[in-house]
């Protein structure tokens, strides 16, 4: 059933698949009988995405995998849920035009046809779903780029066309198609599906956890019917049968987000008050290590980019590892301490400056905790090496958990919002601790044998065979420059201009591959390839699935050198061993990324 396996990293497998059904049926088993070591596994399309806690357990999977026995695909612990829509989407009538069909014929197949719920993507709550095959249909669905059928029928479902050029605005509740797929927009977001209507539904609510359920209204597995409706008789929210029903309006962003007030008197656990912020910089986020295993449902790790300098700086003030500390950009961060207070501040080397009531000032040291008295200010200059300054506090920031962490999100919405200037900031009160003396970890930015340009190590595949072997070497054989156009979901690389032109100049890649590929599970630290041929980093933020093949992952351990590269700075992609994370030898030939699996 598996037609191939191919890594993603040193820590996932890409799992491929000749149809949804046989993604859903392998899908199920895996999460109800993990394999060791297993994180989470992320369907898509046609292939399952499995991210493991360490190397050898990906190792041990890769000899389980051929051998897996797979039952028939459950539907025990689906639901269905109904959905009012009212059609009146931007696209209805030229989607309508372009399969040659009526609007109220379109609308009649939507309505009326029954459908299930695929998998997640893309954002919390965006689940794809997929047509059920009517009596006498074929039970095999085929993707909407392989499938040349013009309308609905014993050939196949529709193969929509996605928009030549994505809306950069997209209301929440859209209702909307591509390929074979049927999915609402649970947030404003940018999107390039065709809009055929909008439904009052809230596709995704926190508050639903409470109750036991999802917060995504539709879930894999589910079985989804669309109702029209015209616009005044819209009667309540469309639920799931047998799930609480939900008010909430969906365009509400703390329907999304959660409670917004994080970083304020509202907090969750918060004690005594410690700092107001004064001036927040261009971005200051409340972070700590992040969300895991829950991509399923479009959420994506998010947490400190940084993650040696969050681990430095709650070592330093005897806090746990995963204590909740800022996230400041390029600096321009002002704190006032409300009572004595014991900071400690890593990653880009930036100056720290604490001013007293009266006006003098003194400098503060990185790397080292320090006190900061009440009355007195912190400033962050701008940084001489680095971007992203992590400030931690003895005792932990306090911040309204969601989905297990009080990381902001900045793909989904997720968490605290940025703070903003009068935020108050309380302690968590989870110092286990004494404060600490400086260590030997430091974080890229502050590195004194950092090279310039920074090498950033990486392992090829999922799709390295969407180039040819020169072209995939390429990568690694010339420098790349950070844009401007970069931010926690991804650093976007572009060719450095040469001082000098010549025939071996810096430029895009090539593929060898056409079309598109359907969308699939991505890790943080993928480099995926745009048809443009400049490679896109995936950070925390990133969004869980890509349609864009993913050339090569930069490791783990690399990627906190990755959070700290500014716009401008070069970058060398050194290719390594995926078990010894030793510099593979230079040659044309890239590793076979693709392992069929034994019979």
């Amino acid at each position: 059933m598996i037609s191939a396996i191919r890594e993603a990293g040193p820590r996932a497998l890409l799992l491929e698949f000749e149809t949804l059904d046989q993604v859903l049926t392998c899908h199920q088993q895996l999460r109800r009988d993990p394999l060791p070591g297993q994180v989470e596994a992320v369907a898509a399309a046609r292939t399952i995405l499995l991210r493991f806690t360490a190397r050898p357990a990906l190792r041990e999977a890769r000899t389980r995998l051929p051998s897996l026995e797979l039952g028939e695909f459950s539907t025990a612990d689906s639901r269905h849920v109904e959905l009012e829509v009212i059609y009146d989407g931007e696209d209805l009538q030229e989607l309508a035009s372009h399969l040659h069909m009526s609007v109220e014929a379109l609308i009649d197949w939507h309505s009326s046809t029954s459908w299930t719920g695929a998998f997640g993507g893309f954002a919390p709550g965006f689940t794809y779903c997929v047509p059920v095959p009517a009596p006498g249909e074929s039970a095999q669905r085929t993707s909407g780029e392989d499938s040349g059928a013009a309308g609905p029928g014993p050939a196949g479902p529709f193969d929509v066309p996605r928009r030549s050029s994505p809306r950069t605005t997209v209301p929440a509740g859209a209702v909307a198609m591509a390929g074979e797929f049927s999915a609402i927009y649970p947030r404003v977001s940018p999107g390039g599906w065709q809009l055929i209507g909008h439904t009052p539904a809230t596709m995704w609510d926190l508050s639903r956890e409470a109750h036991g359920e999802s917060p995504a209204l539709v879930r894999p597995g589910d079985s989804v019917r669309y109702k029209p409706v015209s616009a005044r008789a819209v009667t309540t929210d469309s639920t799931a049968r047998g799930a609480p029903s939900n008010p909430q309006d969906p365009q509400n962003p703390q329907n999304l987000q959660g409670p917004q007030d994080a970083a304020t008197e509202d907090s969750h656990g918060r004690g005594g008050l410690a700092l107001t912020v004064l001036d927040p910089g261009l971005q200051t986020l409340i972070q700590d290590l992040g969300r895991s295993g829950l991509s399923d449902l479009g959420v994506s790790r998010a947490g400190v980019a940084d993650e040696v300098a969050a681990r430095e700086v709650n070592r330093l003030l005897g806090n746990p590892p995963q204590a909740a500390v800022l996230e400041a950009l390029h600096g321009g961060l002002s704190l006032h301490a409300e009572a004595t207070v014991v900071l400690a501040v890593a990653g880009a080397q930036a100056p720290l400056t604490i001013t007293a009531p009266e006006g003098s000032s003194r400098r503060a040291p990185l790397r080292t905790p320090f006190a900061l008295a009440a009355g007195e200010t912190l400033s962050l200059g701008a940084p001489e090496r680095g971007l992203r300054s992590v400030i931690g506090l003895r005792g932990g920031i306090a911040a309204t958990p969601v989905l297990g962490s009080v990381s902001a999100d900045t793909m989904s919405g997720l968490g605290p919002a940025p703070l903003a200037a009068g935020d108050r900031l309380h302690t968590a009160g989870v110092a286990t601790g004494a404060v600490a003396e400086p260590g030997s970890d430091r974080s890229a930015a502050e590195s004194p044998t950092l090279e310039l340009p920074t090498a950033l190590r990486f392992t090829y595949g999922p799709r390295a065979d969407w180039f040819s072997p020169e072209e995939a070497a390429r990568l690694a054989a010339q420098p790349w420059a950070v844009s401007q156009s970069s931010n926690r979901i991804g650093i976007r690389l572009e060719v450095p201009e040469p001082e000098t032109p010549a025939p071996n100049s810096p430029r895009p890649l090539r593929r060898i591959k056409e079309g598109e590929l359907p969308s699939e599970g991505v890790v943080r630290g993928s480099l995926q390839m745009p048809p443009a041929g400049t490679p896109v980093l995936f950070l925390n933020d990133h969004p869980v699935t890509g349609g864009y093949p993913v050339i090569g992952v930069v490791i783990d351990e690399d990627l906190p050198r990755a959070a700290q590269l500014a716009p401008g700075d070069q970058v060398t992609l050194v290719p390594v061993d995926p078990d010894m994370l030793t510099p593979l030898p230079q040659t044309t030939a890239t590793p076979d990324a693709e392992k069929k699996p034994s019979s």
